[in-house]
């Protein structure tokens, strides 16, 4: 027999940019996926670490800030409170020491940003190119990333800097096709020669195919297709180092003026926070719990339009460092989340926050409705009306009536333990190999959890109002309970406080002590 697997686990989710609110588009993506395997991996007795950081220097912190005629500071430091409470209200628990859910972006962070970078330049890893970048006559300011907006080179859709949204495909310094100034689009943009740092992609091109190679069959269709398609043509430089002003400095930069490009701070700051995450130990560096050293699995949780940036970027970044890094089994990889058949939009205010959305529907139905529907292969669609209809028709409704008929049954039959059939033994665990082929990453489908969820308590339902063994019946349900508490957190705290024991892989009995099946509200 093989042994399970008990390396530590970390399990980043896409780090968020505190430009506004975390809103439900964002919650059923790489959020509530992340949450729901962490639980899953818990309860099978791992150690796991879960977490993430705010992206404090992304430029659309400051296009933001600058249309809401505020600082970027303050938009930042508001947002990361608005984010911290959607995410505690959607019942997703970062890996934090008590009191806490996100890690501050601090004086600690930035050491650990220069450090990751320093360590590449030390180490001659880096190589000074002099491109051409999108300059703002009249505002006087480099573009990039947010800063900037055109059309994409790869598939002709409206794009902003750096990485397309519709096809994923990168677009470095120039490449953007009509470029304009995202915040003033009347402002002449002309292009100016700046000498950066870069690391060069193509020098790591065996090491990336040998690594995807052995990782894409645990990739969904869509993003490990974009991986070879990236693959398959000339791999671009990665800047490091970049003109602007808010940001984390770069000391070694070629020319005054410089910051670390914002998308190169991921991994030093997925370290950062997972060394937070476990105590904040000051005599550890910051990078301990990530070096290959520790054996611990990495997965990534994100969405399609930051394929090439997790994907590529930041596994070139951490190849650079040589052996000294662990390196990501596999991301978990999302679609677009639409509200009425459009995107989420902040500035369309086109949208509902995680923490509106469960101020009016309780959170286990919410997380049930995201789980269900959340956009795992093709573009989904959220509308209230859909919650409200699908919730109660699949799952409180015939929830609440098998709580109903289990509660007469063990009223009826008193407090003894009751027996449980061999056949209820073997249909427990085909329930068990069932939602396990769910939550595992070869497989790893909230949304088919969920459809198995739903499709239990039918039948269960059926069950509770036949001739079933009610041995047999109190053991299905106790496996639902255990095998549904990733997604129904609270309703299995319940029960669990109640001295249900919800085990994956609980021992065969023979008897067992009848018990209430928690109502949803």
């Amino acid at each position: 027999m093989t042994e399970p697997d008990q390396r530590p686990r970390i399990l980043i989710a896409a780090t968020p940019t505190p430009n506004g609110d975390l809103h439900v588009g964002h919650m059923a993506g790489p959020y509530l996926a992340a949450d729901v395997y962490a639980r899953y991996l818990r309860a099978t007795g791992l150690s796991v670490t879960a977490t993430t950081a705010t992206d404090d220097s992304q430029t659309y912190v400051v296009s933001t800030a600058q249309r809401k005629n505020t600082t970027p500071a303050r938009l930042a430091a508001d947002s990361t409170v608005a984010i911290e409470r959607s995410l505690t209200a959607m019942g997703i628990e970062p890996t934090a020491p008590e009191g806490r859910v996100l890690p501050p972006i601090d004086a600690r962070y930035r050491e650990a940003v220069t450090e990751f970078v320093t360590a590449l330049h030390e180490a001659g890893r880096l190589r000074t190119l002099t491109v051409r970048l999108p300059y703002a006559e009249r505002a006087g300011r480099h573009l990039y990333d947010g800063l900037l907006t055109g059309t994409c080179p790869s598939c002709g859709a409206g794009s902003s800097g750096g990485t397309c949204e519709d096809c994923g495909h990168p677009n470095n310094f120039d490449e953007l096709l009509d470029a304009r100034y995202a915040l003033d689009p009347e402002d002449p943009v002309s292009f100016r020669e700046e000498t950066i740092l870069v690391l060069p992609m193509e020098e790591y091109r065996a090491e990336l195919e040998a690594h995807f190679a052995e990782v894409l069959p645990r990739w969904r269709p869509h993003p490990a297709q974009l991986i070879r398609d990236l693959l398959a043509g000339p791999l671009p430089v990665i800047p490091v180092t970049i003109p602007g002003s808010w940001g984390v400095p770069a000391p070694f930069a070629p020319s005054p003026g410089q910051i670390v490009y914002p998308w190169v701070e991921a991994m030093p700051a997925s370290m950062y926070a997972t060394w937070w995450a476990n105590g904040e130990d000051q005599a550890l560096p910051y990078d301990e719990y990530w070096k290959a050293s520790t054996g611990a699995e990495l997965v990534y949780f994100h969405g399609f339009d930051n394929v090439y940036h997790w994907g590529l970027v930041d596994l070139v970044l951490l190849l650079a460092h040589g052996d000294r890094y662990i390196r990501p089994s596999a991301s978990v990889v999302n679609e677009f989340y639409e509200l009425d058949h459009a995107k989420f939009s902040t500035s369309r205010n086109h949208l509902i926050r995680g923490a509106e959305l469960v101020a009016t529907t309780p959170r286990d139905t919410a997380r049930f409705y995201l789980a269900l529907t959340l956009p795992e292969r093709e573009r989904t669609n959220f509308d209230r009306a859909g919650l409200a209809e699908v919730t109660a028709r699949r799952l409180t409704g015939p929830w609440n009536e098998l709580a109903a008929r289990l509660a007469s049954l063990t009223d009826a039959a008193g407090s003894a333990p009751q027996q449980v059939t061999a056949a209820g033994r073997a249909d427990q665990e085909r329930f068990a190999t069932a939602m396990r082929g769910c939550f595992e990453l070869t497989g790893f489908s909230v949304a088919r959890a969920a459809e198995l969820i739903a499709d239990r308590v039918a039948t269960l339902n059926e069950r509770a109002s036949g001739q079933s063994e009610l041995g047999d019946l109190l053991v299905a349900v106790r496996s639902l309970l255990g095998w549904a508490a990733p997604i129904l957190a609270d309703t299995a705290r319940l029960a669990a406080e109640a001295g249900v024991v919800l085990s994956l892989a609980p021992e065969p009995v023979d008897k067992i002590a009848p018990f209430r099946l928690p109502s949803l509200p």
